[in-house]
């Protein structure tokens, strides 16, 4: 299963293709479109998310509801293009209007400008911009979906904003709940507590970041591999949420706090019972040996505050190489439900290629029953 994306954060519309799905598989777009609702939605927020409403448009791959086993292309059309289309455009533009030489520290802006030959940033950041991501949910959605009907769920919250941490652990029933809160956290106090921390920051011009928690519930044991280091999920799963833009870090399981501890308190135990081999903890994060164990799948994401602060900070013109303050874009002052959401979709796509890999099959009839015999 692979997915590839395309589009600019202005331009007319994101794209996405992904390869390898099997036929049969049935797609409730509703719930696609929730996800890319919730993406949208949180406290903290900026303009921009009221300009949009992302909504998946299936291009092929799916006939009533049923993907075809060919590839599944859908795109997700940027309202505001309308707007920018005489910067944007793909046949004429104005180079003009709109461009970028106060970069922004923090962003990719500088070392794209370097990299690829450029003097406007606005050919950086358009593809850089975390709007790209609409395009993994919208993908994670899908994999969601595929991993479903395996009895596989995934879920998340926000644990903690700009410092502000909840340090209770939650089972994953509840997990559904912090959708419905303004900043996705379960604590009601400690919520309260990072919103008026967030109004602060905005009065500054400032911006915060965050911690996200998600977890993949009911995968069986052995998918990953400990053969190759290719292979390892817990790698695949690292790398895929630090291929989000703004992750800074990500842990499995007890993670950073495991260097801490000694094995006695770390390792988790295992026991026979019932015919079945169980763990009554679960430091591992559910991933022993690059393998799932079928343990809940437990990570974190550690995502920096937005880099285009309303107060920009010191750099330097491009062009010019005078000191001066970094440009301005329209931009969120926290945006860590958005990350939450984003998460849950590439995790989700990543465990659901590695399902695939395992069990292959050409229909979703075949990939359940080799699933169920395992």
């Amino acid at each position: 299963m692979k997915l590839t994306t395309a589009g600019e954060s202005h331009g007319k519309a994101l794209v996405g293709i992904i390869e390898g799905l099997p036929a049969g598989l049935e797609l409730d777009f509703a719930k696609i479109d929730a996800d890319l609702a919730l993406r949208q939605s949180g406290y903290g927020r900026g303009g921009r998310q009221k300009i949009e409403r992302d909504r998946i448009e299936v291009l092929s791959g799916v006939r009533g509801g049923l993907t075809l086993g060919s590839p599944l292309a859908f795109q997700i059309v940027n309202a505001d293009y309308k707007n920018w289309q005489n910067v944007m455009g793909a046949d004429s533009c104005d180079f003009t209007q709109r461009t970028l030489t106060k970069v922004r520290p923090g962003h990719a802006d500088l070392t794209g400008l370097l990299k690829f030959g450029q003097t406007d940033a606005r050919n950086i950041l358009e593809r850089a911009s975390a709007r790209e991501t609409a395009v993994r949910v919208a993908a994670g959605g899908i994999a969601k979906q595929y991993l479903s009907a395996l009895g596989v769920q995934v879920g998340g919250y926000v644990k903690s904003v700009c410092g502000i941490a909840d340090g209770a652990e939650y089972p994953f029933e509840k997990l559904a709940q912090a959708k419905s809160r303004p900043l996705f956290m379960l604590d009601g106090a400690l919520e309260e507590q990072a919103m008026r921390l967030i109004d602060s920051l905005k009065e500054q011009g400032d911006t915060a970041g965050g911690v996200v928690e998600i977890r993949i519930h009911g995968l069986k044991s052995g998918f990953g591999s400990c053969m190759t280091y290719g292979e390892k999920l817990d790698g695949r799963l690292a790398g895929a949420l630090m291929g989000v833009q703004a992750i800074k870090g990500v842990e499995v399981g007890l993670g950073f706090a495991a260097a801490d501890l000694p094995g006695s308190r770390v390792h988790d135990e295992i026991y026979a019972q019932g015919g079945m081999f169980v763990r009554r903890t679960n430091n591992a994060g559910g991933i022993e040996g690059g393998m799932s164990n079928g343990e809940d799948i437990v990570l974190r994401a550690a995502m920096k505050p937005i880099p285009t602060l309303m107060r920009g900070l010191n750099t330097v013109d491009f062009i010019t190489g005078e000191p001066c303050r970094a440009a301005g874009e329209r931009s969120d002052v926290a945006a860590i439900c958005a990350c939450e959401i984003i998460l849950e979709g590439v995790a989700a796509f990543t465990v659901a290629q590695a399902v695939a890999e395992r069990l292959g099959g050409d229909t979703m009839a075949q990939v359940i029953s080799r699933y169920n015999g395992l």
